[in-house]
């Protein structure tokens, strides 16, 4: 029996898009991390092209995009889930990780939209070998040129800079729970315990697996968070083509989480 086929009933172009982003509340002057679900959509005309061409042309007078970047395969085998690793395994597969690359290191958990955006001239990539972002714009520079190895979303990050300086996140049929900046809460409650991570990063000898210290993250109570801030009404949100988009202010969900945070998770080693 022949498949039925499927008939696209709402296209999202470019236009729609760039309509749509500013009736939600994007202005094309704010700094927004953005997050991207590019199959959310029923269908988007040109793809992840589409979607990165609607941001940098409604930011391109003074505005700053912001994503994600991580390379999760570039981090220590013993942490790995997806696939897990065996234990007598574990020292191969550090040697074999290849050193970080900030334009060539896959990013198999990050959205189409993020590997369009990354590839963009004058896009500045922070620095670090597992965590980084990637941004464009007025604040580009500001926003990456400093990411700590060592808790690499915390202070000095640019989850702490979108912070100081205002920034929203911009959900496009994403989920609470991959708000990065959001991260920063964890940091400020020591609600999280420490772990040692790793990573391969190139040397001016050649490679080397550099160890550093992190929290162990846990984003699974951010949806939560959003409850608090829909109630607040700080989200703004509205759909298109099947894809639920989100705007809010990175600052308050920080705050919000900050304080859920503390008012629930109790971690005794820093009490």
């Amino acid at each position: 029996m022949a498949q039925e086929m499927k008939t696209v009933s709402h296209p999202v172009t470019k236009e729609i898009l760039k309509q749509a982003l500013k009736k939600l509340g994007v202005t094309g002057t704010q700094i927004l991390e953005v997050h991207a679900s590019l199959s959310s959509f029923e269908h988007v005309v040109g793809g992840a092209r589409t979607v990165v061409d609607a941001l940098l042309e409604l930011s391109e007078n003074g505005g700053t995009i912001l994503m994600p970047t991580q390379v999760s395969g570039n981090s220590e085998p013993s942490e790995w889930t997806k696939p897990a690793v065996s234990p007598d395994l574990y020292k191969a597969v550090r040697e074999a990780i290849p050193p970080y690359d900030a334009r060539h290191s896959d990013m198999p958990f990050m959205s189409d939209v993020a590997e369009n955006f990354r590839h963009r001239e004058g896009v500045v990539i922070s620095s670090h070998p597992s965590v980084s972002y990637a941004a464009w714009g007025r604040y580009a520079k500001l926003l990456c040129n400093r990411q700590s190895l060592h808790f690499p979303l915390s202070e000095e990050s640019p989850c702490a800079r979108i912070y100081e300086l205002k920034g929203s996140v911009l959900l496009l049929g994403a989920d609470f729970d991959s708000c990065t900046c959001m991260h920063l809460a964890e940091y400020r409650c020591d609600c999280r315990p420490i772990g040692i991570e790793g990573a391969c990063m190139k040397t001016a000898d050649g490679t080397e697996w550099k160890k550093y210290l992190d929290l162990k993250l846990d984003s699974s109570v951010f949806p939560k968070v959003r409850r608090i801030l829909q109630k607040k009404n700080l989200i703004r949100e509205m759909m298109l083509g099947g894809c639920h988009m989100q705007l809010f202010p990175a600052a308050a969900a920080i705050d919000e989480a900050t304080s859920y945070l503390e008012k629930t998770v109790v971690y005794d080693l820093y009490r």
